[in-house]
């Protein structure tokens, strides 16, 4: 049985690496030139339209990349027979589905059969961040979308109560580092969250604390009034830093005021080498944007097991 788990872990790590040199920043130059264009203008008029589009869309990537790597399987839709990713638990909140919808229709519509989902996916999520003031990236080129979703595989991804063992061994079966982890724990200066997610760090913490020890007192207090004990608001929750709709270096600042709202991210604090970069990230946003930038061409690099280009983002062909 040990030996079951081991080949089985060494198979999933096998299947996810990352593949920087097997993709290519110019694949669609000739094939469909104007591709990129297309694609930032979509999610330009779509982040006019509800701000909340640019944390959705790199929340979309990051859960496509780290389960079955960047296919585009978190697109699919659920069948009869199959529950999809999408439908999974932690991504019951993704949204913003729509927005690849519209550049694929409009890609298609031009270079039929040729660009991918994966791909659509992986330069919105690239745009929303360059759009909220972020940096930008030569996105690497030339995924196939996969044929296959499961909701069940969702539980591959890192939570937000993971500890600094288990993101590392999350982030190092996909090839990544612990400074990939700590660089790519920054887009978490973008978005939302609902007070599940973080309601056992300000409440009944464990048999000592009500209260996370590792929080800042005034932080706590400002989440139990958006969050009490026995709240009925269905969406109430806190943006996951004071700059929710700018990309920025705020997040690493707060972290290191004990304000990291998920246990994921105050936990970067008790690995040396990863307390060390939140403070240089704090300090500098130059190096994180430089860092982050390095790190999503990493991850969106990892390889899946994708086997053709979508006609429609939502269905196997």
């Amino acid at each position: 049985m040990a030996l079951q788990r081991f080949l089985v872990a060494f198979a999933f790590s096998f299947v996810l690496f990352s593949c920087v040199n097997c993709l290519s920043s110019n694949y669609y130059d000739k094939t469909c030139p104007n591709v990129e264009a297309i694609i930032t203008q979509v999610v330009k008029k779509a982040m006019s339209n509800d701000k909340t589009v640019s944390a959705a869309l790199l929340r979309m990537h990051f859960h496509d990349c780290f389960v079955r790597g960047c296919d585009g399987s978190v697109l699919l839709n659920s069948t009869k027979n199959n529950q999809a990713e999408k439908d999974g638990p932690p991504n019951i909140s993704l949204h913003a589905f729509y927005v690849i919808d519209v550049a694929k229709k409009q890609i298609e519509n031009m270079c039929p059969g040729v660009v991918s989902c994966a791909d659509i996916l992986a330069l919105a999520a690239r745009d929303a961040v360059t759009l909220s003031g972020g940096p930008t990236w030569a996105v690497p080129k030339g995924r196939k979308d996969g044929r296959t979703s499961m909701a069940s595989e969702t539980r591959q991804l890192p939570g937000p109560n993971f500890n600094i063992s288990q993101l590392q061994q999350s982030f190092s079966q996909r090839g990544l580092s612990l400074d990939d982890l700590v660089a790519l724990s920054g887009g978490h200066t973008l978005g939302f969250s609902h007070c599940s997610s973080f309601q056992s760090r300000i409440h009944k913490f464990d048999k000592k604390n009500d209260v996370d020890p590792t929080l800042d007192a005034s932080f706590v207090a400002n989440l139990k009034k958006v969050c009490p004990v026995k709240s009925t608001m269905k969406n109430a929750g806190a943006t996951l830093d004071t700059t929710a709709f700018l990309f920025d270096n705020i997040y690493y600042k707060l972290v290191m005021q004990k304000k990291g709202l998920f246990s994921s991210d105050s936990t970067l604090l008790t690995n040396s080498r990863a307390k060390t970069l939140v403070s240089n990230f704090a300090t500098s946003q130059n190096e994180f944007f430089k860092a982050f930038a390095n790190s999503m061409i990493k991850m969106s690099s990892i390889s899946g097991s994708g086997q053709e280009i979508r006609r429609d983002c939502r269905f196997v062909n």
